[in-house]
């Protein structure tokens, strides 16, 4: 284990060797460089820089130590397919309309995303990993230069795989040499977006193992003990309500938590996954360091969704809690003033947020299409009417599935820094959730029911109501 955190170590400090510049960056003529680096699952506080002090992450912790640390980034809906494609389009998914079981993404849909018009920019644009939402025929062609796509959730799609240059290798590893290969493909006259999108930590859903991580990473967190989850006794289970007892994340939870020896092994396995995710960071930030590129390229680093480990007596994603839609954000930039780096950003920022300053960052005009909000003013430090809440919403249901057993509940709600509202609008009668998360940041206590916080409850819905008419075209509870 030593001598990997020794390789770990050296590859986050050269990428960082230029770090004690002059208070005054220097300003280079092109364009930026853009390197979109995306994890799949991966919780906020699973990386040292958020305050992990088991795992061992220092690529990202050092992006974060030089850059933009964001404290309060969510994802509007909780599920890849549709949070991914909300990332790419800076769209709502009530509005771009995709998730699991539709039709795929056309080149009209594909059009406005931040990849297409990147290009249409003058921009070299790659992708590599896990894009998690179909494409029409003939789409990535449209809107990359180079696609390479893979994905690794169940045995059909295993994470040690033959690699193109024909050795079995580990998926993120093959990732990295990919995004490798991508950034020696680039020309010294043309900026380039090349987005990275890992599939770990998922899990090989239908694997009895579920977190497969690389072999060479065997010795990394034996001899630790991983604190089990916040709220996860049998009586935090006891006050969900019934639907969510029984619904697929608890299904989940017996796959991977039901015990605490269990627990340990999972979540090791995630770490090592985690901390995979990082060396393959480093090795591409090296790469970008030898081509001497570091001074010009600006890498943001975040996740589609989080995850629920074991919190509740529940696993997974979809639901609103917090594990699920908090997300890390980290965006370095080198061209930012030296007082700059390390800073932690408190404000809201959201993944329909990230297609608007990727293209801010590269100089090139957000389309209205667009309905996040770019994130530049914030690392400019303008913070002048910057929103306070949002909406979430999540609307899958697998075909086939009629009853609440085994089943993904749907809903919408309004999270602000103080409060969250949560609305289950299928269930009879409706089932409404409403935490004060500054005295209840786990969302142990529903004070929906309770008469003291009518008011405040009816606030939220309210509320709710008018953000839920600016993310798009009223949603039909009958479709998918």
């Amino acid at each position: 284990m030593r001598a990997i955190l020794v390789f770990l170590l050296i590859i986050a400090t050269t990428f960082f060797s230029n770090e004690g510049r002059a208070d005054e960056p220097a300003v280079s003529p092109k364009q930026p460089n853009l390197i979109f680096l995306m994890a799949d699952n991966q919780r906020w506080d699973a990386l040292g820089c958020y305050g992990n002090s088991i795992i061992h992450t220092p690529n990202i912790d050092r992006l974060a130590a030089q850059g933009f640390r964001f404290d309060n980034a969510f994802c509007t809906t909780s599920i890849c397919a549709a949070s991914r494609a909300s990332i790419l389009t800076g769209q709502y998914r009530r509005t771009h309309g995709y998730t699991f079981e539709k039709p795929p993404m056309t080149i009209a849909a594909m059009q406005k995303s931040y990849p297409a018009l990147l290009k249409k920019a003058g921009y070299h644009t790659g992708f590599v990993g896990k894009i998690g939402v179909r494409l029409d025929r003939g789409v990535a062609d449209e809107i990359f230069d180079y696609s390479r796509f893979n994905e690794a959730s169940s045995t059909s799609h295993p994470y040690h795989r033959k690699s193109p240059d024909g050795t079995i290798k580990h998926l993120t590893r093959i990732n990295g040499d990919l995004a490798i290969d991508f950034l020696r493909s680039s020309n010294e006259t043309q900026p380039f977006c090349l987005s990275v999108s890992f599939s770990a930590p998922h899990p090989e859903d239908d694997n009895v193992r579920q977190y497969i991580y690389d072999r060479a990473l065997e010795s990394l967190y034996q001899g630790v003990t991983i604190p089990p989850p916040s709220v996860s006794e049998t009586r935090h289970f006891e006050q969900l309500p019934e639907f969510l007892r029984i619904s697929m994340n608890r299904q989940r939870w017996f796959r991977r938590f039901d015990t605490p020896e269990k627990y340990q092994r999972m979540m090791k396995s995630m770490y090592r996954l985690i901390t995979g995710v990082d060396i393959q960071i480093g090795r591409i930030l090296d790469e970008v360091r030898k081509q001497g590129l570091e001074d010009n390229t600006i890498i943001v680093f975040t996740s589609d969704n989080g995850l629920i480990a074991g919190e509740h007596g529940i696993t997974g994603i979809w639901l609103m809690y917090e594990p699920s839609i908090r997300l890390p954000l980290i965006i370095y930039d080198p061209r930012q003033l030296k007082a700059n780096k390390g800073k932690a950003v408190s404000e809201l920022a959201l993944n329909v947020d990230y297609g608007p300053t990727l293209l801010d960052l590269a100089g090139v005009e957000v389309p209205a299409a667009m309905q996040g909000r770019s994130l530049v003013p914030l690392l400019k430090g303008n913070r002048e009417n910057w929103p306070e809440d949002f909406f979430c919403e999540h609307y899958f249901r697998p075909s086939g599935l009629n009853t609440n057993e085994n089943n993904i509940p749907r809903s919408e709600g309004l999270r602000t820094e103080h409060w969250k509202y949560v609305h289950y609008f299928d269930e009879q009668p409706t089932y409404e959730q409403l935490f004060d998360l500054e005295k209840d940041p786990h969302e142990i206590d529903n004070l929906a029911r309770d008469p003291r916080y009518h008011e405040i409850l009816e606030a939220m819905r309210r509320r709710m109501k008018v953000l839920r008419t600016q993310a798009g075209p009223p949603w039909n509870p009958n479709r998918k």
